[in-house]
């Protein structure tokens, strides 16, 4: 694709040669994002972070990706701060707020919602999470992560094994991360939920189609076994009717170290794309795995900057010159 002035509404627009780029960029700004060097190519530049849904990881990294290439940021981070609570549609505010940006980040709750803002636009539009749609950032910086870990032991995304863990119905980074790894080759997808949270048929069809094995497992053990990466997520319960529904799946599925250690080969990666329930009935992801060296989830997330400075200098077209606006960093660095 041409990413010049383009808008990134799903991973459907890429292909493996787009994907290589990115990475490619990806791994040019990693000076940047470690404080190694500054650079000001986007010096001037604003992006408006429209943000319609709690978001830690993805408003901040975006923010910080953004202000690493020397822009600067706008934040909304809630409807009720927005004009939107009095009626005004998503087409006047992209009309508006495109006069104000030069490129903008949203996410918002409905399927299909960030696609009706972009199509107002006069800038670039990156989709941050749209319902229980799709977040192509997210799948990025997962697949960009799966492609870190695994080449240390001298492999490749090809011929790759891996669990998806958890809800599959309604976990968009999901959802978004099957389509990227479809485009591989003899992948095999273990697809491991409580009845009820499956993956949708469509994404089941569409990796099938491809050719790629899928087995379906309703037990967090079995699912578990020879794999190379363990990708868990939490229960979306903001997608459900109501919390009691929500409640019903909350802690079926638990990894944990002894879980991991009885049933993952010892060298298994273990992912997340965050924020991970905590809480004592949830622990889908248990707290006595963060000393284990398999643990991604932290660098998985220190990823998503890297990724995100790529899309902005993608879409921006300044990839091939951000060495050319840089200079040392002036304060001590503990990185």
């Amino acid at each position: 694709m041409n990413f010049v002035g383009s808008h990134i509404l799903s991973v459907d627009q890429f292909s493996r040669s787009d994907i290589a780029r990115i990475f490619e960029t990806a791994d040019t700004m990693l000076v940047y994002a470690e404080r190694q060097r500054i650079t000001r190519i986007l010096e001037g530049a604003i992006l408006s972070n429209m943000f319609f849904e709690p978001s830690t990881r993805t408003r901040v990294s975006f923010g910080s990706a953004f202000n690493l290439l020397g822009g600067e940021v706008r934040e909304t981070t809630e409807v009720r701060a927005s004009s939107l609570t009095k009626g005004e549609s998503l087409e006047d505010t992209a009309r508006v707020l495109s006069g104000y940006s030069d490129v903008i980040v949203m996410r918002h709750p409905q399927e299909g919602s960030v696609a009706e803002f972009a199509a107002a636009s006069r800038v670039p539009v990156i989709n941050g999470g749209d319902g229980s749609n799709e977040h192509p950032s997210q799948a990025l910086l997962d697949l960009y992560t799966i492609r870190k870990e695994i080449r240390t032991r001298g492999a490749g995304v090809d011929g790759l094994r891996i669990a998806l863990v958890g809800d599959l119905k309604y976990g968009r980074a999901v959802h978004s991360l099957c389509k990227l790894l479809a485009l591989y080759d003899n992948i095999h997808f273990s697809l491991v939920a409580p009845p009820g949270l499956s993956a949708p048929p469509a994404v089941v069809s569409l990796l099938e189609a491809k050719g790629h094995k899928v087995t379906i497992h309703h037990e967090l053990e079995r699912g578990i076994h020879h794999v190379d990466i363990v990708y868990v997520t939490r229960t979306q319960e903001e997608r459900f009717a109501s919390q009691d529904e929500a409640d019903r799946y909350r802690g079926l599925f638990q990894l944990n170290q002894a879980v991991y250690t009885a049933n993952c080969e010892p060298n298994t990666v273990i992912m997340h794309p965050l924020p991970r329930d905590s809480r004592s009935e949830a622990q889908e992801l248990a707290s006595d795995l963060d000393a284990n060296p398999n643990l991604a989830i932290f660098r998985q997330a220190d990823n998503g900057v890297l990724v995100r400075m790529a899309l902005f200098a993608l879409v921006l077209d300044v990839a091939d010159r951000v060495d050319e606006f840089s200079k040392p960093v002036p304060w001590h660095s503990h990185r």
